[in-house]
């Protein structure tokens, strides 16, 4: 059996991240092999993650990024159990790795694509396992979302400073030189944060679950139960108006200058840019 040196046992805890004796077990166990003794504490991560199963990830980091020529984008949150795990520098790197790897996951949706791509020979599932074991926290992808341009246009993304939320917008324009002008990339960036702050549920009322608006005038009715018929209808249908207004992102007061909504103020920037914009899609994610 190899003679395990206090130098080995470090480089492997290095490497790893685990303790001084699990390093010094594994080693043991590997006669040395430093690539099989990290084999053998990424199993034994691995197991822990499993025991961790049930445990909650209500904490995380939100990630976000552009491939180089910014024709498609991604956004995805790495989620842990505390938030002093959601600090750290080890769990940092991770979730900025979970950005490369969305990066080059195909799939427009959905954790699982991105835990089977491969980078560098590496499965994005293995770099959980080593996080895992790290930092004692189970860890996994909690929501991710790919937006990948079909035409003129582009796609802005908003990571609040906490990085705890943040969103990602598509509008698309009628020309590429629109897309490229100043204004519009300002107003794109603008509205990406407006959305972060103002929790849009949908793009326009067409896009709202019709189960969420009929619960709505439900509510409304109720509250009005006791004003004169001939007045009820009229008064749950300004509700639902309000309501609209609030919650469809185009109808939203800008948070920037409330006497215009969203879609005014992507109008006009559009204009500005000589040419036309509109709102495709958004996506806003949060931990903790």
């Amino acid at each position: 059996m190899a003679e395990i040196s206090a130098s080995m046992v470090m480089k492997l805890r290095k490497i790893s991240g685990q303790g001084i004796m699990d390093c010094k077990e594994a080693l043991d166990k590997a006669d040395g092999d430093l690539d099989k003794a990290m084999e053998i504490l990424r199993k034994k991560g691995l197991s822990t993650m499993v025991k961790r199963a049930q445990r909650e990830t209500s904490e995380g980091l939100v990630v976000g990024k552009h491939n180089q020529g910014g024709k498609f984008a991604v956004l995805a949150t790495l989620c842990c159990e505390t938030d002093f795990v959601a600090k750290s520098k080890d769990f940092a790197a991770a979730a900025n790795t979970l950005a490369d790897y969305a990066l080059v996951c195909r799939q427009q949706s959905g954790p699982q694509s991105i835990l089977e791509t491969i980078v560098d020979g590496k499965k994005f599932d293995d770099i959980l396992t080593e996080i895992a074991g790290k930092t004692g926290e189970k860890t996994q992808i909690g929501d991710y979302e790919r937006f990948e341009l079909d035409g003129p246009g582009l796609i802005s993304t908003y990571i609040h400073f906490n990085s705890k939320v943040g969103t990602m917008v598509q509008i698309d324009t009628n020309e590429e030189k629109i897309a490229e002008s100043q204004p519009l990339r300002q107003i794109a960036n603008d509205i990406a944060m407006h959305i972060t702050a103002t929790k849009p549920l949908a793009l326009d009322k067409d896009g709202l679950d019709p189960e969420i608006i009929e619960r709505e005038r439900t509510i409304y009715a109720e509250q009005v139960k006791n004003k004169p018929p001939n007045i009820i209808d009229k008064i749950v249908a300004g509700k639902i108006h309000k309501f609209f207004a609030e919650n469809c992102l185009l109808e939203q007061k800008f948070v920037k200058d409330d006497s215009k909504t969203v879609a005014q103020v992507l109008s006009e920037a559009a204009k500005q840019a000589g040419g036309e914009a509109e709102v495709k899609k958004f996506v806003r994610f949060e931990v903790g």
